[in-house]
């Protein structure tokens, strides 16, 4: 639901409200001023005159809420949906259903690159960001600033090689005086990105280090595999002596 929508449907809320305590704060009103000349001050007409003044001060409220929200100026209304990002919006709710839509943007990206000079180095930024989305789990503390870096890195790698693709294709329809200075940026943009590739590698490579000794033990080994080391020897000594108990003794000679 966009902010314009909730916007209106509760300035509804607040006009049916102000309006339904209007009515009973007023019939209520009318009913004190009708039964208490005729009875006198009673319980029973505290009891009124109290449910009146409550309900006229409910009301007063609701009304000053539903004119303040109302004074407010209404949200700008959303941008019509394309029927294609709101297929892609549903499917992205499953999780079967994003990491599909997630492999063909890869695809996608990879399509943008191929023929490059940077191709291989795509590649290898493909496999080590797959490997770092395994490992993102198990990175707490210090790894999970290492992930919001890697992840800003790898966006920044990703537009960087798309970049040079794209000069890389404008290199031949470039006039024949400017070809080399193209050229010349475009080898310092490739060797960039190649050395943030090996740099994102190398953030990889620290990542799965730090997994692997977050989760190595401090004894020799893990109390779980101990544990079924030691389970597994009792039920084996347990099964040794219900063999030994169920075997036939021999007769003595």
């Amino acid at each position: 639901m966009d902010e314009r929508t909730r916007y209106f449907r509760r300035l509804r809320r607040l006009r049916g409200s102000a309006r339904r305590w209007s009515v009973v704060g007023g019939g209520l009103v009318a009913a004190t001023a009708v039964l208490t000349p005729y009875a006198g001050i009673g319980v029973a007409d505290a009891v009124w005159a109290a449910s009146a003044g409550a309900s006229a001060a409910l009301a007063w409220w609701r009304w000053g809420d539903y004119r303040a929200l109302a004074a407010l100026p209404a949200p700008p209304p959303p941008q019509p949906g394309i029927p294609g990002q709101r297929l892609m919006a549903a499917v992205e709710r499953f999780p079967a259903g994003r990491q599909v839509l997630q492999e063909m943007r890869r695809h996608k990206d990879r399509y943008a690159v191929r023929g490059s000079a940077v191709v291989q180095a795509w590649d290898r930024l493909d496999r080590a960001s797959a490997t770092l989305v395994g490992l993102a789990g198990r990175l707490t503390g210090p790894g999970e600033s290492a992930m919001l870096e890697a992840a800003v890195a790898e966006q920044w790698l990703r537009d960087l090689g798309q970049r040079v693709a794209s000069v890389e294709r404008a290199i031949p329809l470039s006039p024949p005086d400017q070809r080399p200075g193209i050229a010349h940026a475009h080898e310092s943009l490739a060797k960039q990105f190649t050395e943030g590739v090996g740099a994102y590698e190398r953030l990889v490579a620290a990542a799965a280090s730090y997994v692997a000794e977050d989760g190595h033990p401090v004894a020799d080994q893990h109390p779980a595999l101990t544990g079924l080391v030691e389970a597994a020897d009792r039920l084996r000594g347990v099964a040794e002596g219900l063999s030994e108990l169920r075997r036939p003794s021999t007769p003595a000679a």
